[in-house]
């Protein structure tokens, strides 16, 4: 059976400069500033309906923002 789970967004710094929007391994785009990967991680992750995980420069996730895939979706 295939594996059905849908892989985050990770929008990364690229050691090379600018800011790449990976998904399961593979860059999906590169950006030239982190807020140009941060508006195109979120359409992404919106249309996959999966979680955009937000990377600081030294490699920390500093933000997540889920648009369909929460694992503690908010109670009442």
């Amino acid at each position: 059976m295939a594996d059905q789970r849908k892989h985050n967004i990770h929008t990364t710094p690229n050691p090379d400069g600018g800011w790449d929007n990976q998904s399961g391994g593979g860059k999906l785009s590169h950006h030239r500033t982190k807020e140009e990967a941060e508006q195109a991680g979120r359409e992404e992750a919106k249309r996959a309906r999966t979680e955009l995980k937000i990377h600081n420069k030294d490699g920390k996730i500093s933000d997540s923002v889920s648009y369909g895939n929460d694992p503690f979706p908010p109670k009442g």
